[in-house]
């Protein structure tokens, strides 16, 4: 200590002016003064610093405590977790055991709710029963629970079988309700009366819908059928609940087939397809049918001419072809006429009426023979057009080379359309023709042996 106040006391002197006179006692009560100061500090930092440990210590004395804390806490945790972990196996144990058969009904279950879905999201008679307020959508419940993970709970199971039960007895019921339904231009969907025949066809008025599962909404088909079928459904859109029984389509399908018939072309459209030779086929048809009906109507009245002039033989009329024949001879019934004047003169009347009878026949024959052979060339044009389709596009796309096919099939279908029928038409004239001739035949034989018995003596 005395090297640091004499260190301390050359530095005082150092520090003083020069010109200031400086004792050694008073220099000896400033180094004093100074470590007295100084021993003051010390023992202010001392005390600063014993605080500070002592908070330290504190703290440290209170992790301490807290760290003894957690790891009791700690030991507690992992022997509760040991045992719950112990506990746990046992349940699951005593869980599976308990189950016996409910892992098979959840299986079922799931297998059940996923069919179901597929089924019930397109039928018909969700339409009828939207999502309710207070429950969740059918799609999706069934959805979640054919996905999930653990069992049903009684709740759910009695849904399940709320839906499969409603959805089977509404299947066998026609009812009126109100749905959306939306126009054919796309409209916004208004709700509308629609008439359900079970799941099978719905319908407003005259009009069959269509059921769209996804956006929940019906729509007309953009091609009704035809108007039998539509009159159908007008039918049982006026029936009352007091009608005993009323004609409805019913598609098994549930819309698909009914979606086909309407796409189906009509007899225009077909022809349509046939193209040219088409046309050319029909009006030959129509030619044919236009003659054979005209030589029906003649054939059906001059049979009955024949038939009335059979039983008035005595009376013979310029009306009918055997009344004329009968007049052949009418000139002089008393005197014999030479045998071979009276042939002459019978086989000229004959041959007059022949033409007549057997008017059109040939026309029908050649109509008969004529039909297949330009369903043929349409068919052969139908595969010239399908050949270039296939050449052009490089594949065999159905539905690029539908239209060639088309046209060969509907020609060929066309061509034996009208000689099939013109065939057995021919037949008919040709068959009452005949009994005519036949007729005349005799009679022109009767009257020849009636001339030859009075050239007898």
């Amino acid at each position: 200590m005395s090297v640091r106040v004499l260190m301390l006391a050359l530095a005082l002197w150092a520090a003083l002016p020069a010109q200031a006179a400086v004792s050694l006692d008073e220099l000896a009560q400033k180094a004093t003064a100074l470590r007295a100061e100084e021993a003051k500090l010390n023992a202010q930092r001392e005390a600063g610093f014993q605080k500070a440990y002592n908070e330290q210590q504190q703290l440290l004395n209170g992790v301490a405590s807290q760290r003894a804390a957690l790891d009791a806490n700690t030991a507690s945790l992992s022997a509760r977790f040991d045992a719950n972990e112990k506990r746990v196996v046992e349940l699951q144990k005593l869980l599976t055991e308990h189950q016996g058969n409910l892992g098979e009904l959840f299986g079922v279950t799931r297998q059940v709710a996923g069919d179901a879905n597929s089924e019930l999201r397109q039928s018909l008679i969700a339409s009828q029963f939207l999502r309710p307020a207070d429950q969740e959508d059918r799609d999706a419940f069934l959805t979640r629970l054919a996905s999930a993970k653990a069992l049903p709970s009684i709740v759910e199971l009695e849904r399940l079988w709320l839906e499969l039960q409603r959805e089977m007895t509404a299947s066998g019921q026609v009812v009126r309700y109100t749905a959306p339904v939306r126009g054919k231009d796309g409209d916004e969907a208004a709700p509308t009366e629609v008439l359900r025949v079970g799941p099978f066809t719905a319908s407003v008025g005259d009009r069959y819908l269509a059921w769209l599962p996804g956006e929940k909404v019906f729509v007309p088909f953009a091609r009704q059928p035809a108007a039998a079928l539509r009159d159908v459904a007008a039918d049982l859109a006026q029936a009352s609940g007091n009608d005993r029984y009323v004609e409805a389509l019913a598609d098994p399908a549930r819309g698909a087939l009914l979606g086909m018939v309407v796409e189906r072309p009509n007899w225009y459209e077909r022809i349509e397809v046939g193209g040219m030779i088409g046309y050319v086929t029909i009006t030959l048809g129509l030619m044919g049918v236009v003659a054979w009906l005209g030589q029906l109507i003649y054939l059906v009245s001059v049979r009955a001419a024949v038939a009335w002039q059979l039983r008035n033989i005595a009376q013979p009329s310029p009306r009918n072809p055997l009344g004329r024949l009968l007049a052949a001879l009418e000139k002089d019934r008393s005197d014999a006429v030479p045998a071979d004047m009276a042939e002459l003169h019978i086989s000229a009347a004959v041959l007059r009426e022949v033409p007549k009878l057997e008017r059109f026949q040939g026309f029908l024959r050649l109509a008969v023979a004529a039909g297949p052979l330009l369903g043929l060339i349409g068919t052969v044009i139908g595969m010239i057009i399908t050949f270039q389709t296939i050449t052009a596009s490089g594949a065999s796309d159905p539905k690029l080379v539908a239209h060639g096919i088309g046209q060969a099939m509907i020609a060929t279908v066309l061509g034996l359309g009208i000689a099939i029928p013109l065939l057995f038409a021919n037949s008919l004239l040709a068959t009452l023709s005949r009994a005519i001739i036949q007729i005349l035949d005799e009679h022109g034989e009767g009257l020849l042996a009636t001339n030859l018995s009075k050239e007898r003596p």
